[in-house]
């Protein structure tokens, strides 16, 4: 399923929109006042586990390839500690869909 969403007509727009929005930079470089230009858009939660947060904007972020990489590890696709720290920047919208259910 993945895999068509990158190919579609629909995701190309949307990457080209969220990459303009972030100004063609990447958002992880720019924490740290690095300016490095932005070459992929990254789902904070993983379209694998999560298609329908597939054209969220607040689910995507303008990355360069070294800091996408670091997202996740390429193999497994398991978040790392930075990816997972993305997540929680991002929870509050992410519970308004999802709301906790202890």
């Amino acid at each position: 399923m993945s895999q068509s969403v990158y190919k579609s007509r629909r995701w190309k727009r949307k990457r080209e929109a969220i990459l303009r929005s972030d100004k063609y930079m990447c958002q992880e470089s720019k924490r740290y006042g690095k300016t490095e230009p932005a070459t992929t858009v990254h789902h904070i939660y993983p379209l694998e586990f999560y298609p329908e947060l597939a054209f969220v904007d607040w689910n995507l972020i303008s990355l360069s390839d070294k800091q996408h990489n670091a997202m996740h590890e390429r193999v497994t696709h398991e978040l790392t500690a930075l990816g997972l720290a993305w997540q929680e920047r991002v929870r509050s919208k992410f519970e308004e869909k999802y709301p906790p259910t202890f």
